[in-house]
């Protein structure tokens, strides 16, 4: 047997296994992957950038008596459910990007006793409702918040964090009455102010004088500014203003209106969105300068409305729902702004049962019902009543 040296077997097994390497591949040689490549990593997601994103904004939700009482029924007798009254909104509330209303009223304790007008108490089961329905931040301020004392405050403000629905305009402690609801959407940050013209005449408690903040045209110029300084995007502010059952804006909310949307440069307002309501029926919405104003929204839910002369007024339960698109700034620099304007005519149905309706829709299922007619040209006429239409406010279809 012949033996070969150990070298020349060390060579040609070398010379053999690089033959069977190079088999079937391309004469140009593969350059190696990078050592820092990773063959099973994906390119990290590019992070979204600002996009437009859709706010809207409903009126005095007020349970009377009755509103009470079609909740027990709407439970089946087993608690109260306010869901079913607002579900005829949910489709314009729940699809908005943010979405406030208006709680004129303080809740009573778990099992009640719960009252309605004059000194109302609801039933805490609303704030669920308010979420469920597509809510996500209520102002609290009105003539109604101290109607029975800090503890209303307390069980309301206790209600909504239990479900996760922020709120502003009344307050446990002095550092939550200076602080606004913080939202957020299309990666804006938005701060939403509320104040009320008084409380039906019951003074501020003497040991807890913040525990409502009341209308005051330094105090709410101070705190916008502060919470665009803190880094606000858009600020938002609902007052709880005006004079019950008067179509027009009075002159006090014109005077505070034009104060607030003056800003403190031009096209640099310190206030982007103002949202009215208290006056129990719709009234119109204008822009001054860069600023949306919204007068009043009117009642979203109230039983049947006596006016001051004791008849009762079917405006008072017609409403608005404001709907505005804010587009991101255009520039360096720049601010978000209202790049579309819209309301949505609201209706409560006395019924019986009792149900808040998108009227728009209501007309169009129903187009004999002269009652829903009368409201909407109505609800539209005044709404528009004060130049609106020609800034580019329209109503949705």
């Amino acid at each position: 047997m012949m033996r070969f040296p150990r070298r020349e077997i060390l060579t040609a097994a070398t010379a053999l296994l690089l033959a069977l390497a190079g088999c079937g591949a391309p004469q140009a040689r593969q350059a190696a992957p990078s050592p820092s490549w990773d063959p099973g990593a994906t390119a990290a997601p590019t992070p979204p950038g600002p996009r437009a994103f859709t706010l809207v904004a409903t009126g005095d939700v007020l349970p009377h008596t009755e509103i009470i009482r079609q909740a027990r029924e709407d439970a089946g007798g087993d608690g109260y459910d306010f869901t079913r009254m607002l579900a005829g909104v949910e489709p314009v509330v729940g699809t908005a990007d943010l979405a406030i209303c208006h709680m004129e009223t303080v809740y009573g304790a778990d099992g009640g006793p719960f009252t309605g007008y004059p000194s109302f108490k609801s039933p805490p089961q609303v704030a669920r409702a308010l979420k469920e329905t597509g809510y996500t931040s209520c102002d609290t301020a009105s003539n109604h918040t101290l109607d029975d004392g800090p503890d209303g405050i307390r069980r309301t403000l206790d209600a909504m964090d239990a479900v996760g629905l922020k709120h502003t305009g009344s307050a446990r402690s002095a550092d939550e009455a200076g602080r606004p609801a913080l939202l957020t959407a299309g990666g804006a940050t938005v701060a939403q102010l509320a104040y009320t013209y008084g409380t039906n005449g019951i003074p501020l408690p003497k040991e807890r004088p913040w525990a409502v903040n009341l209308i005051d045209r330094e105090r709410i110029l101070t705190d916008a500014r502060a919470a665009r300084d803190q880094g606000a995007d858009i600020v938002v502010v609902s007052l709880h203003w005006g004079t019950e059952w008067q179509d027009a804006p009075d002159e006090q909310q014109l005077a505070l209106a034009h104060d607030l949307a003056a800003g403190q440069s031009p096209g640099r307002p310190d206030i982007d969105l103002v949202l009215g309501t208290h006056a129990h029926i719709p009234q119109a919405y204008e822009k001054i300068n860069d600023t949306w104003i919204v007068y009043g929204l009117g009642d979203q839910l109230a039983g049947h409305m006596f006016n001051p002369t004791g008849a009762e007024d079917p405006r008072g339960n017609w409403s608005s729902i404001a709907r505005f698109t804010f587009s991101p700034p255009a520039g360096p620099g720049q601010r978000w702004t209202v790049a579309k304007a819209e309301f949505v005519p609201q209706l409560t149905d006395l019924g019986p049962p009792y149900r808040v309706l998108d009227l728009t829709e209501a007309v169009r299922r129903e187009p004999g019902r002269a009652d829903y007619a009368r409201a909407l040209d109505h609800i539209r006429s005044v709404v528009l009543s004060r130049g609106g239409g020609a800034a580019g406010l329209t109503m949705a279809s």
